[in-house]
């Protein structure tokens, strides 16, 4: 009689990783999608791309936070430090600590300039936050000392619109149209890997039920790696890593294949990190078979930017000089590659 051994040499965990990354995978399946039944907008023509000020972005120079400010609350949603603000106006800000302040801020810019929905982001390399308590429940090294808190991003919270609920990236009322199509290849320009359905979300407003706005809400995790690595320092906002990728991995006839979002890496199993492991499979569907002439209209809006342009996006994030340059150049390269088609 035969061992179970003899049939499993290896230990369950390594054999576990292997299924998971050779075995085909189902379909993604609908939780907590947006219902299809209501009128709404992914994407607004932007007009005149040359002339939005990506130095400011969507809520323009008057719209930014002014000091001082006030420690309200921390916020322990999501996986990045974050606490709430109120600035000198009474308005309410999300402070986000940590390695997406600077990539979210310039991502949220370039989503804008084309016509997708983005939040208000205020990158500051420092700002003084009265009544900041002594220790955070998360983030603490990063918070700085006696109320001075280095590079935080502040997000406005929504005035007019509200959010009523997330929306599915297989499930949703523009899956298959020109602009969804756009908003994919728009995810792999500027490499936000983290394809959550919680970082999706339907914004609705007090004033007309039927104005739905369907924003990507979290880009965070943009200009790195077209994928989760094991470290997230190289995942997020890693130059290196983000200019060494092409954009397109093949072009067809009719479609082409993107090189994002890559197959994560092994050790997430290794480190207990299934759950995320087998979404991120599942999600590498978003990246190919985009048809070619979607492509090519989402690259026709990009090209209206000026190098200037982009250079201000990265400049308002807090960024050197070499970076901004060289991010500049990256981001024009994936340009170039969607003009070509």
């Amino acid at each position: 009689m035969l061992r179970i051994r003899h049939f499993f040499p290896l230990r369950p965990t390594a054999a576990f990783c292997l299924f998971l990354i050779f075995c085909p995978l189902a379909a993604p399946q609908d939780d907590g999608l947006a219902k299809s039944g209501t009128a709404g907008v992914i994407w607004s023509d932007p007009g005149d791309v040359r002339s939005r000020n990506l130095v400011w972005g969507p809520g323009g120079e008057e719209h930014q936070p002014r000091p001082p400010f006030t420690f309200l609350q921390e916020d322990l949603h999501g996986t990045n430090p974050k606490f709430y603000v109120r600035d000198a106006d009474g308005k309410k800000w999300t402070a986000k600590l940590g390695l997406e302040a600077k990539p979210e801020t310039a991502a949220s810019r370039l989503m804008w300039s084309v016509g997708y929905p983005a939040n208000e982001n205020y990158f500051f390399p420092q700002i003084h936050v009265n009544n900041m308590p002594a220790r955070l429940r998360r983030g603490q090294a990063l918070a700085g000392q006696g109320g001075d808190v280095p590079n935080v991003r502040l997000q406005r919270h929504p005035g007019k619109e509200k959010k009523e609920g997330n929306w599915n990236w297989r499930r949703n009322p523009f899956y298959g149209t020109r602009e969804f199509n756009g908003l994919r290849v728009m995810m792999g320009l500027i490499a936000n890997w983290d394809l959550n359905d919680d970082n999706n979300a339907v914004l609705g407003s007090d004033k007309d039920s039927d104005a739905k706005i369907y924003e990507v809400t979290d880009v965070g995790t943009a200009f790195g790696t077209a994928g989760k690595s094991y470290n997230d320092v190289v995942s997020k906002g890693n130059l290196d890593a983000y200019r060494r990728t092409k954009l397109i991995a093949h072009v067809h006839q009719d479609e082409i294949d993107l090189n994002f979002p890559r197959r994560p890496s092994p050790v997430l199993v290794l480190e207990f990190e299934w759950r995320f492991f087998v979404h991120q499979l599942r999600m590498r569907w978003l990246g190919k078979h985009i048809p070619r002439r979607d492509a090519k209209w989402i690259g026709s809006l990009l090209s209206q930017l000026t190098p200037e342009q982009i250079a201000d996006a990265f400049r308002a994030a807090g960024y050197s000089q070499q970076e901004i340059g060289e991010y500049t150049q990256a981001v024009n390269s994936r340009i170039q590659e969607l003009n070509s088609l």
